[in-house]
Order: C-alpha cells, then structure tokens, then sequence
C-alpha cells in the first residue's frame, strides 16, 4: 500500500510518500517548503492571508503529487499554529478545497504520540528515551520505552521564541538572556512532567536538531543519510549555538547546510536544544530525520 502523510506546523509543511510493507516504510518521496504559517500568531492571534496564500500554494504541489504516484490513502495533521489561530476553520477550508480531505488539528499529545513512533523506529538506543521535537511554535517531550509512557507539549518553539524575544540581529545579550529565561522555566516543567531526566537516551527531532547537527558534523552541505542517528555532545550544541546568536541572518544564509527560510529563526531552536540537554542531565543528543511525519504514515497502516 502507498500512503501519504502531510505534516503542518508552525514553520513548514513537509509531504512524506512512503510504501509499506510487514509493519515497515520505504520512502518514496520526501518534500519539504518554509512556509511560516505561525507568522506572527503569537501576537496576533490569527493566521496572516500571506501564510495561508503560501501554505496552499505549497499543498497544490503536493496534490499533484500525490495523485501522481498513485496514493491509496492520505493523512494530515496540523500542529501548534493551527491550534492557537482565532481563524483555523479558515485554513481547514483551505485544505480541504485543495486535498479533498480534511486536516486533523491535533492535540500536543497527540503530535508527541506520533513523534515518538517515527522516531524510535528503527533506532537502536537504550530505553526509555526521551524525544524532543522541536518545532516552530510548540517542542514536544515524550517519554517511552517501546511507546508512549508521558508526554507534554510547551509553547516555546523556534519561530515563537524568535518573535518574542530575539528582535536584534544579531540579537542582544539580553534578548538572548530573557528568551534563556522563558525557554528553561518550560523546559524545567516539562522535564518534571514526563519525566525526561530518568530516560537514558535523548533524540532529537525537527529542523533545529538536524541543521544544528550538521553544523555540528561541519558537513559540506545538508545531507540527511549523514544526518540521521548522528550522535551531538552538549559541548558541540553549546559551541554552535554561540556561533549562531552570534551571527547575523545573512552570515547564517551562507552557511552551506542552512535552509534560507530557517536562517532567522534557527538560533532560537540551537536556543532549545542547549537548554534541553543542560537541564535534562544528558551530555549528547542523537538526531534522528525520522519524526512525526513517519509517524503518520505508520498510522495509516
């Protein structure tokens, strides 16, 4: 069977069309756009016309897709923005007049559920792990051994935490410190609530995790196979992430593995990462590709 999942969140919206067989996923297409539909949700309140304009142009190149590969069945999810938006009947509208299907608002415990299923798929580590998934409005922390044991989304994601704080560029030592103050008060919560401290190993999901293990593995260009199941030491989040508040948007833009629509909003998720690691007790991080968009595909199984 040839399924397809769409990931909605907060920064991007990813399409993974995947074949499945004996409980397994073999990937067939994998796309990601930047389309920022959390665009100022955060002091708003409501979904811009510019965000939803650029998250349906990318959906229509989906659609094609899909219904190029021959996909037998489809599932959404649409995450943090799509929750908080005084408009989200608006944005389900729109998908449902360009996929025929409606998208399904998840909850954060729900995002965190199919998190940790695509994650711990295939990955050989000690258990319980702790997954964090990072994203642009909301970071997810789950639990679990074989599945989900705990787990709690917080509203401190990269584009959420780069809108209220980090206005400078690059921004000031004291953006940075209060940006540090609102990040660990919620990383402490949740780390209390799954409780992330006892896991054994930590994975981490999500744009942030990889880009910044890339820049950590100082690869010559963004390249997911090296990527993936990598192992990141704290000392390693810590130096990069001082290299990136130090940066300004166009210094991150020539980075050879930076995507240019997360160059603005990346030293906020390096922001999340280090704290993640200093507060949980864990001295390195393994970043998986793998996240909630397989988890959505083995969903559909």
């Amino acid at each position: 069977m040839r399924v397809a999942g769409i990931d909605c969140g907060t920064n991007s919206i990813r399409l993974l069309i995947a074949d499945t067989a004996d409980g397994r996923l073999t990937d067939v297409a994998r796309r990601m756009e930047i389309v920022r539909l959390g665009e100022g949700v955060d002091r708003t309140g409501r979904l811009s016309e510019g965000a939803l304009a650029r998250t349906r142009k990318a959906l229509l190149g989906y659609a094609a897709e899909i219904a190029e590969l021959g996909v037998t069945r489809v599932r959404m999810c649409a995450t943090s923005a799509s929750r908080d938006a005084e408009n989200a009947q608006e944005f389900r509208d729109m998908v449902r007049g360009v996929l025929g299907i409606d998208p399904e608002v998840i909850s954060g415990t729900e995002e965190a559920r199919l998190s940790f299923t695509g994650a711990v798929a295939g990955l050989t580590a000690e258990r319980p792990c702790l997954v964090v998934d990072i994203g642009g409005g909301s970071t997810e922390f789950v639990t679990g051994t074989t599945g989900v044991d705990h787990a709690i989304s917080m509203d401190i994601g990269c584009v959420r935490m780069t809108e209220r704080h980090l206005h400078s560029d690059p921004p000031t030592a004291a953006e940075i410190h209060n940006a540090e103050r609102d990040i660990t008060a919620a990383v402490d919560i949740a780390l209390t609530a799954v409780p992330g401290r006892e896991a054994r190993t930590l994975v981490g999901l999500a744009g942030s995790v990889t880009t910044v293990t890339a820049l950590a593995l100082r690869l010559p260009q963004y390249d997911s196979s090296r990527i993936h199941h990598s192992t990141v030491t704290l000392a390693d989040v810590s130096r990069v992430t001082a290299e990136l508040l130090a940066m300004t948007v166009q210094e991150r833009l020539a980075l050879p593995v930076m995507h240019p629509g997360r160059a603005d909003v990346i030293g906020a998720g390096a922001l999340i990462l280090r704290t993640i690691l200093e507060r949980s007790g864990h001295d390195r991080v393994i970043a998986s590709e793998h996240d909630i968009l397989d988890g959505i595909c083995h969903s559909l199984v």
